[in-house]
């Protein structure tokens, strides 16, 4: 965002601050995006509405995972950020509100489909285009070459040098899966990851986790979004982000309301906040680069520019479909994770 705001130390204390007061929380959130913007969105909804928030940070398949353990009787109100997929597939299942935002008018294109196929359920927030990123130092140290394409880092060269989530956690992993099958169809995709699989030091549980580690020199190559890339490098880390050569997948980070959620009115105005240019600004002023939702809202300045880009048309009906994710999660469960 052009004239981004610095977040002050009270970052560390966002968790301690929901539960200090005496009185219980006016509204609960489970958070799928990083920690600095859990925090900073809180602060800013609470100062906004006056409405005492309860914030946890999760993966979304955490999240989804609970809501699916609590359908009964749910202890959450909103789920905000994570990948739209996994939105999808609770809203299939009946676990989310619908809900018709007051910014609907204000959203770009692409968030208005997602809202449709969602059915009224989801909204989007933010997009993000999927890559890799590599420590450049790291590299230089091993003299190895530098990785360009999706393929590339099947390299032998590579071995135990690459890291990526964990599809049944990470909403980001799970994109990298429905991404290799629309780039290169399912079976040769699964061939790819297995070659990939050898390669793979960890398996995380948190989608920015590998990126993180990259540019901490613990990897060489973390694969990741590349917004999540881009905050790295602008906190100084020797990163070189990759668009892949075949070409990549994105997501859409969506807010959505609980079904049953126990503080309707408060968690509607939550959505409302975070459709609106103020609550989607709350990203880049906590260091985060993903393209807001509202066309009013103004684009972060380390924000990758996706229409430049190689895209696959992204089939989010399908891959957000309970069927398609629980298919190729079991196949990925089978062929790929049991043998790292």
């Amino acid at each position: 965002m052009r004239g981004i705001t610095a977040i002050g130390a009270g970052v560390a204390l966002w968790l301690c601050a929901a539960t200090s007061g005496a009185t219980a929380p006016q509204l609960t959130v489970l958070c799928g995006v990083d920690e600095a913007w859990c925090a900073t969105m809180k602060a800013a909804f609470e100062a906004k509405s006056g409405i005492e928030i309860a914030v946890t940070r999760k993966s979304n398949g955490d999240i989804l995972t609970q809501l699916r353990a609590e359908k009964a009787s749910p202890t959450v109100d909103v789920w905000w950020g994570g990948t739209g997929d996994t939105h999808l597939q609770a809203g299939s299942e009946n676990l989310l509100e619908p809900y018709r935002p007051g910014h609907e008018r204000d959203m770009l294109p692409w968030a208005q489909n997602f809202f449709a196929i969602s059915g009224g359920r989801s909204a989007g927030i933010y997009a993000g285009a999927l890559g890799f990123a590599y420590n450049a130092e790291l590299l230089a140290k091993l003299k190895l070459p530098a990785p360009t394409c999706w393929k590339d880092l099947a390299d032998s060269a590579y071995r135990g040098r690459v890291r990526s989530g964990n599809p049944n956690s990470s909403g980001t992993a799970f994109t990298t899966l429905a991404t290799l099958v629309q780039l290169f169809g399912e079976d040769e995709a699964f061939r790819f990851m297995a070659g990939l699989n050898r390669n793979i030091d960890q398996y995380t549980t948190a989608g920015s986790a590998p990126v993180k580690a990259a540019a901490r020199g613990e990897t060489l190559i973390g694969i990741s979004f590349m917004h999540d890339a881009v905050t790295q490098k602008q906190a100084g880390f020797p990163l070189v982000i990759v668009a892949p050569c075949e070409g990549t997948g994105y997501e859409i980070g969506a807010v959505s309301i609980v079904k049953g959620a126990r503080h309707l009115e408060a968690a509607r105005s939550f959505v409302d906040f975070a459709l609106s240019p103020e609550g989607q600004g709350t990203g880049a002023a906590s260091g985060q680069n993903q393209v807001p939702s509202n066309a009013r809202s103004e684009l972060p300045l380390g924000a990758p520019d996706i229409s430049m880009i190689k895209m696959v048309d992204f089939d989010f009906a399908t891959f957000g479909s309970p069927e398609e994710r629980s298919r190729l999660l079991e196949r990925f469960d089978a062929e790929i994770s049991a043998t790292n």
